[in-house]
């Protein structure tokens, strides 16, 4: 039994992963079952099994990716000395996050936000809830700068991080439109001006 289910968990694995690459490119409406069991070699009724719909697939595949940017954005900023470093290191994990085409699409959830931005339901809920926590996030390290003194005591948190945000955003669309690296150049010279 122990075998089938680590198994089970390994199929579970590549199928998500699979997913989120599809998904950063074509949308989460690009997912369907019969392409993921096609692609990844594995019978449909096995994957059906794991997710039992395309909506269940497609908030497998926002959960599955936000684990990624957790741990390839998130985590690594917390090790770094509290206030602007963390701050920092959050923006450049973020910008590398991007560059380096963790999802061949860019930032997963820059075009997941694109595609359910209009929407109602609960894949748009979960990319709503998914924005709210990196805003969070963001907006947390920014007040933990602001109560170091590493920021200015009259810095409005929230405004810096939408600011914050909305340079990362645009050097990611940038990037994936054209192929260019300068965009996130810019971005991070953009970001890193506002927080010196």
């Amino acid at each position: 039994m122990d075998g089938r289910l680590a198994r089970g968990a390994e199929t579970r694995r590549v199928t998500l992963r699979r997913a989120a690459e599809i998904a950063s490119v074509e949308g989460l409406d690009g997912l369907t079952i019969g392409r993921l069991a096609g692609e990844l070699e594995l019978s449909k009724s096995g994957i059906f099994a794991h997710f039992g719909s395309k909506e269940e697939l497609q908030l497998a595949t926002l959960a599955y990716a936000e684990e990624v940017f957790v741990d390839r954005v998130i985590r690594p900023a917390r090790a770094a000395e509290p206030g602007l470093p963390r701050l920092r290191a959050l923006v450049d994990n973020w910008i590398t996050y991007s560059r380096t085409r963790i999802f061949p699409g860019g930032c997963f959830f820059a075009a997941a936000s694109a595609e359910f931005d209009a929407r109602e339901g609960r894949v748009h809920d979960a990319v709503v809830g998914s924005f709210r926590s990196w805003m969070a996030v963001l907006v947390g390290m920014v007040e933990e700068a602001v109560e170091r003194g590493q920021l200015p005591a009259d810095t409005d948190a929230a405004q810096l991080a939408f600011e914050i945000d909305a340079l990362a955003r645009a050097s990611n669309a940038v990037s994936v439109l054209t192929g260019d690296d300068e965009a996130y150049r810019r971005a991070e010279a953009g970001i890193h001006a506002k927080l010196a």
